[in-house]
């Protein structure tokens, strides 16, 4: 029986990593030239936000001389062992398109730009952000100044001395108005509502440990002592323009709302370094409207509005209404009805508790119904 794995990223080589583990066939394809290809890609400055003992994938763990936060160029190292050591070899420039089950024999066909694969299984893993979400904000194409996406954003040197609107405060705005800081640049960021923020560490010590272990009790308690702490270490942030959040950041991320693990931006804007701003009205030439009337001037701006999963267009529009959620994410990790026996999904959630964790526990739990399931030995 053999598996058949869409992504060679986090997720994709979690699944390989135990399917090579279980000694169990399996093919990897990857739509770029590159293992991690979307890690290589990203910002400078990022570093895991979670400690590499929970971070690590299955049955291989992070040598010992890496810093507690992996930077970005050091887990696409870690990817590359990972790869090596359990021989995956994935097949690369290799970008589905399409994915259909067979009825007659219930297996499952993958085409690609250039091939077609036949396997028993099929697991997707293609990433949580895998499509920039780029919208168009009224005036944009009246702007003067530099417009990105967060996604083209490598480091703030080009933005020295110049006033750079970043609107969205997730975790890539926050980060991104940090770094824009670091560089001498002066950073703005746009926040349409409250934003959740859990202080990556709390007191002096990682806040993830403390948060996998609330994660055993029941949601009302692990939401009052996540509450509580966020209460003692962030505090009150409407004054600043951050809102007042109805929830604690474990009951938001479970609704899919994600908390914003900060690594100093906090800090920054109440120094008065980094300026919120509300939603925004307009986009002018030269200056930007907000929706409390005041008109700035900039540079340049930046969209950090997240990514899409982008899988309504490989999955089809019958599989993508029973599968996939409102947000165009899969609903769970496999499904009962017999029409999808033999699809899996993979590293499509953000639990506060960390995604390189949960890829472990999840990624163990499709291993362990694929040998249930499909007589196969362990």
């Amino acid at each position: 029986m053999h598996t058949l794995i869409i992504g060679a990223g986090p997720a994709g080589l979690a699944m390989a990593g135990q399917l090579a583990h279980r000694k169990l066939p399996f093919t990897v394809l990857e739509a770029s030239e590159h293992i991690g290809v979307a890690w290589r890609n990203h910002y400078d400055r990022l570093h895991l936000h979670t400690v590499k003992e929970h971070s690590a994938l299955p049955h291989f763990p992070f040598p010992a001389d890496f810093p507690t936060y992996v930077p970005r160029l050091q887990f696409v190292d870690y990817l590359e062992r990972y790869a090596e050591h359990f021989g995956i070899k994935p097949l690369f420039n290799q970008k589905v398109i399409g994915i259909r089950q067979n009825k007659a024999d219930k297996t499952w066909t993958v085409q690609t730009e250039t091939e077609q694969f036949t396997t028993d299984r099929v697991v997707v893993a293609t990433g949580y952000n895998r499509v920039p979400n780029q919208p168009e904000l009224p005036g944009q194409r009246d702007f003067r100044g530099i417009v990105w996406h967060s996604v083209d954003y490598r480091n703030g040197a080009p933005f020295r001395d110049e006033n750079v609107l970043i609107v969205g405060m997730g975790n890539t705005g926050a980060e991104l108005a940090l770094d824009l800081l670091e560089h001498q640049a002066k950073p703005f960021i746009s926040v349409r509502g409250p934003v959740n923020i859990v202080r990556r560490d709390t007191f002096g010590k990682p806040a993830q440990p403390t948060a996998i272990f609330l994660s055993k009790f029941p949601n009302w308690f692990y939401d009052f002592m996540a509450g509580l702490s966020q209460r003692l270490s962030v505090g009150d942030v409407s004054v600043y323009g951050l809102g007042k959040p109805k929830h604690p950041p474990s009951y938001d991320t479970r609704h899919g709302k994600i908390a914003v693990i900060d690594v100093g931006t906090l800090d920054q804007i109440k120094a008065g370094n980094i300026t919120v701003l509300p939603g925004i009205e307009r986009i002018n030439r030269k200056t930007v409207t907000f929706t409390d009337g005041r008109e700035l001037p900039f540079d340049a701006i930046i969209l950090a509005t997240g990514y899409r999963p982008g899988l309504l267009t490989v999955l089809g529009e019958s599989v993508s209404k029973k599968v996939l959620n409102e947000r165009g994410y899969p609903k769970a990790l496999w499904f009962a009805d017999p029409e999808l026996e033999g699809l899996y999904f993979l590293g499509f959630s953000i639990p506060i508790t960390g995604v390189l964790y949960h890829l472990n526990l999840d990624s163990t739990k499709l291993i362990d119904h694929i040998v249930k399931n499909n007589f196969v030995s362990p």
